[in-house]
Formats: structure tokens, C-alpha cells, sequence
């Protein structure tokens, strides 16, 4: 299965464009997602935790308090590290059976921390989401309502933008929108075809 890591830095676009490649029919295998259902009331996840960061990070009802462990690990690195040893090894693992079941020319496998977790190894071609900071930082004000304070430390903690685009195969600038994004999107997704399509001939 030839394999494409989607990445990008917070605000960047990488949902839109992980919607674009689905409407294409491209399995999209979202690390994200993929923790978020890990830390669902009753997974040992949750409960590991739990056990490392104490109930305050549990709302009344029993589930994550996404915002408390947000505040809790984005103030201290050291609280950051002990929640990625918890959740980067049960996500890859279920990234990796999930890829196992596929049976398609390739797949979008969105790993926003692809850099900052040292994984670039495990996919084929590494697509980069781009947009200038202060776009990243208006759209997330938009959307999660953050204070410019707290976005940029979140920036801060990720790798930064010119790294992204020193180590990308290729980038998308998502400035564009709509027609122009979707077009491009399927210009990338037709050269995907072609070198899986490549790399299954020089399999045979």
C-alpha cells in the first residue's frame, strides 16, 4: 500500500484537504480521529490517563476533558511528553492495522506531528499543508475560539513551517479555496495514481 502522510501545522487546512481526497474515494487514515476514539469512556487509554494526569482531566460524566489536559500539557512540556509516550504508540499501531485491511492503489494517512513524532519513515511521500502563520492563527481563533497567547504557543511546540517545506515531497497552499483547492487536490491525487501505479509494476 503505497502511502501518503498528510501534515501540516495547526489552522493549516488539513481537514479540507483530507475531504477532498475522500471524495475521491482515497481511504483517509486520520491519526486524530483515530486518538480521539482511543480516549472514549471505558478505553484503557482513558484510564492510563487518568492514572498519569489524575481525575481532573475527567468531566463529571466520566469522559476527557479535552480542554484541561489541553491546558495541563501545553504549559509543560514535560506533562506534553508523558501524554505522547501514552497515545503515539496506541495510535500507530491501530494507524497500522487499519492500513493492513486496505486494499486500494494508495491511502492519506493525516499525521499532524508526522515531524515532531519522527515518523516521516513509515509513509512513501510526505504532502505538506501550508498557509502563512497569521492565516493559521485567524482560522483558529475562528474555529476553536484560542487565544492568540495560547496559538502560538501550540505553534511554537510544533516544528516550524520552513522545516515543513524543506522536508515535503510536495505542498499545498491552502490560500486557495474551493474549485482552485479541489482542483489542485485532484491534480495530486491523479500523480498518486501514477506512482502506485509504478511501484506495482516494479513489485511484479
Amino acid at each position: 500500500m503505497f502511502k501518503v502522510g498528510l501534515t501540516g501545522g495547526i489552522g493549516c487546512g488539513k481537514t479540507t484537504v483530507s475531504n477532498l481526497f475522500a471524495g475521491l474515494k482515497v481511504p483517509i487514515v486520520d491519526a486524530d480521529h483515530i486518538a480521539h476514539q482511543l480516549v472514549q469512556p471505558g478505553q484503557p487509554a482513558l484510564l492510563e490517563i487518568t492514572t498519569a494526569f489524575g481525575n481532573q482531566i475527567l468531566n463529571p460524566d466520566g469522559s476527557l476533558n479535552r480542554q484541561q489536559l489541553r491546558d495541563i500539557v501545553y504549559s509543560d512540556k514535560k506533562q506534553k511528553i508523558k501524554l505522547e509516550s501514552i497515545l503515539h504508540p496506541l495510535v500507530f499501531t491501530r494507524i497500522e492495522d487499519t492500513i493492513a485491511q486496505l486494499d486500494n492503489a494508495y491511502c492519506i494517512v493525516c499525521i499532524p506531528l508526522l515531524f515532531e513524532t519522527k515518523k516521516t519513515d513509515f509513509v512513501d511521500r510526505i504532502l505538506v499543508i501550508d498557509c502563512p502563520v497569521e492565516l493559521q492563527i485567524e482560522r483558529v481563533k475562528r474555529r476553536d475560539g484560542l487565544s492568540e497567547t495560547r496559538i502560538r504557543s501550540i505553534l511554537e511546540s510544533q516544528v516550524s513551517r520552513e522545516f515543513r517545506l524543506a522536508n515535503a515531497n510536495d505542498v499545498l497552499e491552502t490560500t486557495i479555496t474551493g474549485g482552485k483547492l479541489a482542483e489542485k487536490v485532484k491534480k495530486l491525487h491523479n500523480h498518486y495514481l501514477s506512482i502506485s501505479a509504478t511501484l506495482g509494476q516494479t513489485r511484479l
